[in-house]
């Protein structure tokens, strides 16, 4: 089990805090607070405590030290969000990042320049680790969203100090763990997007581990060809009709039920208001393309929610960037919703092009936890292991930090 805050006496204390602050900028101005307002509660609480907060974090992929991916223009949106100064270190390591750290009084919060100037960091060398480490007595990963990568400042660093998990990390944690590792079943899976072959891995460990999948988007397309269900234009991976009848086999092994569009929304091209129909899914005309589950299919999700204690969701059920194809996508999210609101389900979700639609079913704050992490959530509900996860939990024998 990983260690929290509530472990940790931060009292003096100088503590290296892997943030990840990577929020989207233009013409040097932030145009997005919101992983900086999500960071703020455990910067906040260190710094009350006492403690001395040394913020890692990165912006951008640049190759070595580009100005343009500096983190100067981070510090102001910052300081407004967490209510008291931030000072400023022109590099994560060397003179200027130690002489920065020793001007440190108790409760001061310092930025420290993009640690990913240094291509030491994506390496995970040793020797950077160390300097990072050496800034601080205690380590603190709140960036969940890069825990699926072996970096310095969020693998090698924990195994060299004491480390917890932030505030943002213990919830990400525990809402996962509680709708995967340890769910209230009955379990219902929602996994939507464009293409199979970008989920096979998360197909696979979800139907051992779900009562019901249901796939949307153009995924389902293929499991549906795969049928021998005739999808028209539809985007479609037909070279992997072997892949999901292997799937659909796992599943009936794993007692779990897939779940499949019965009624589809179609249209002849992908346009905003492009003129459209409803069809059974097997009589999809040849020249249209499949865009949206139908009414009744997301009448049929709807009704099964309903009887669920857990759902996890990644993935739209259509298009649902442009209307009329986002409402099967709008209907399920708001039953789901109202079932978290009335305490009967618990909504975990996750993933870019998932998060955008549940907002604008505007119900992402009523899901029990919408996580931000895209490449890492996806991976832990592939059953991987996260590096950064898995340097946070203490060894069972010696000190607990990997000595």
């Amino acid at each position: 089990m990983f260690r929290t805050l509530d472990d940790l006496d931060a009292k003096g204390k100088r503590i290296v805090l892997r943030a990840d602050l990577n929020v989207p900028a233009k013409d040097g101005k932030v145009t997005d607070t919101t992983r900086i307002d999500r960071s703020a509660a455990t910067i906040r609480e260190l710094a009350e405590k006492g403690g001395r907060v040394i913020i890692l974090t990165h912006f951008g992929r640049p190759k070595g030290r580009e100005e343009k991916y500096s983190q100067r223009l981070l510090v102001d949106p910052l300081a407004k969000a967490i209510g008291r100064p931030v000072a400023w270190a022109d590099d994560v390591i060397g003179v200027d990042a130690v002489e920065a750290v020793n001007a440190m009084k108790d409760g001061d919060v310092l930025l420290m320049e993009n640690v990913r100037f240094h291509p030491e960091e994506e390496k995970n060398d040793p020797v950077f680790a160390r300097a990072l480490a050496d800034l601080g007595q205690a380590y603190v990963n709140d960036a969940f969203s890069t825990a699926h990568r072996a970096h310095a400042s969020t693998e090698a660093i924990a195994r060299l100090i004491p480390a917890y998990a932030g505030r943002l990390m213990q919830a990400e944690l525990e809402a996962l763990g509680k709708a995967l590792e340890h769910p209230e079943k009955p379990v219902a899976a929602l996994v939507g997007g464009a293409k199979v072959s970008t989920k096979l891995d998360l197909l696979g460990n979800l139907v051992a581990k779900v009562d019901y999948l249901v796939i949307g988007g153009g995924m389902a397309n293929t499991f549906l060809f795969a049928q021998g269900v005739a999808v028209g234009k539809s985007l479609c991976e037909k070279e992997l009709a072997d892949t999901a009848r292997e799937i659909i086999e796992k599943a009936k092994a794993a007692n779990c039920q897939i779940v499949l569009p019965t009624d589809v929304v179609v249209a002849g091209q992908f346009a905003e208001n492009a003129p459209s129909k409803v069809v059974p899914v097997d009589a999809v005309p040849e020249d249209m393309m499949i865009l949206d589950a139908g009414p009744a299919s997301a009448k049929s999700i709807v009704d099964r929610l309903s009887d669920c204690r857990t759902l996890v969701w990644n993935g739209p059920l259509g298009a649902f960037e442009i209307s009329p194809f986002d409402a099967a996508t709008n209907a399920v999210a708001k039953a789901a919703a109202q079932c978290t609101k009335e305490g009967k389900l618990l909504t975990v979700a996750g993933g870019g092009d998932t998060v955008a639609a549940l907002a604008k079913a505007g119900v992402e704050e009523q899901f029990s936890y919408v996580s931000t992490a895209g490449g890492a959530f996806l991976e832990w509900l592939e059953g991987k292991e996260l590096p950064g996860v898995v340097a946070l939990t203490p060894k069972k024998s010696g000190c607990g930090c990997g000595h």
